[in-house]
């Protein structure tokens, strides 16, 4: 029986527009009030992950930054897990060695020291996905970013480690070489320390081992007191694995990754087709009646 429900963003829940349709809307607010508890389990920083639920009225716990961070409905901060400052130098000297671009995440912002590049990530990110990447409407949303705080333009990242209160909980690095990005990951994953996954073919996610969606999914339920055979997650790329792994009832999403679809259970359709909410519909029908 399904108790707890968690799902991704980009990629699952959210479509191309990163917009949340209205029949994943729908069928979140029907297991809602089934008494299930639903839960957002992003790469995302809150900030960003919040816009799109925003306009909705859906209320829900996050899990963000690949667990770096866990708020509850009203937003309040339950658990986080931060870099410290060796684990950012082994990082960054990997990354600068082999002339990687990287941004920061902090619990302030998002620290970037060149937007033309955050640019091409989004386009490359679009076309991987097979779609077409609107370039002025990705322009505007960096340059909105910008203007509201969220990203925060440096001439260089040295000076963030010595903010205080500032925490570094993800780097985010990103080359259109995939030999060099796997070669990379790997090198970075022989740390027992860090977590290293991806969002997207071409990316490296970055956060301390304690940081996975897996692991605060775990927390969750725990505090919810629902055992994980009782948990759906619904993922479409490498840094959902760790939930699905350990998660009853995992879905795939149509879009996913073979790895994604290998570990999962179950497979529902694409991002574009309102996958989310046929799963959750289809899963709750099956097995919760």
């Amino acid at each position: 029986m399904i108790k707890l429900i968690a799902t991704d963003m980009d990629g699952t829940l959210l479509n191309a527009a990163h917009e949340i349709s209205e029949e994943n809307i729908q069928a979140i607010e029907y297991a809602q009030s089934q008494g299930i508890t639903v839960v957002i389990a992003t790469g995302r920083a809150f900030y960003e992950a919040n816009t799109p639920i925003a306009q909705t009225d859906l209320k829900l716990p996050y899990i963000c930054l690949n667990g770096a961070e866990v708020r509850d409905e009203s937003f309040n901060i339950s658990s986080t897990s931060n870099l410290n400052r060796e684990l950012i130098d082994r990082i960054t000297d990997v990354l600068n060695r082999e002339s990687i671009y990287y941004q920061i995440y902090t619990n302030i912002g998002i620290y970037t020291e060149n937007p033309q590049r955050d640019l091409d990530i989004y386009i490359d990110i679009a076309e991987r996905a097979g779609q077409q990447a609107d370039v002025e409407k990705i322009k505007a949303g960096i340059q909105k970013r910008i203007d509201n705080g969220t990203l925060k333009v440096v001439d260089n990242y040295d000076k963030i480690k010595d903010t205080p209160g500032e925490i570094v909980m993800k780097i985010l690095a990103f080359d259109s070489d995939l030999e060099k990005i796997d070669r990379v990951s790997e090198e970075l994953a022989q740390s027992g320390s860090l977590a290293v996954s991806s969002s997207s073919r071409g990316n490296i996610e970055i956060t301390h081992a304690d940081a996975q969606k897996g692991i605060a999914l775990q927390t969750i339920a725990d505090r919810l007191k629902v055992d994980m055979s009782d948990v759906m997650a619904i993922g479409d790329n490498l840094n959902d694995v760790s939930m699905l792994e350990r998660a009853g009832y995992s879905v795939a999403m149509a879009n996913a990754t073979d790895e994604v679809k290998a570990t999962a259970k179950f497979e529902t359709e694409s991002n574009e087709n309102s996958g989310v909410g046929k799963a959750i519909m289809k899963l709750l029908k099956e097995y919760n009646n």
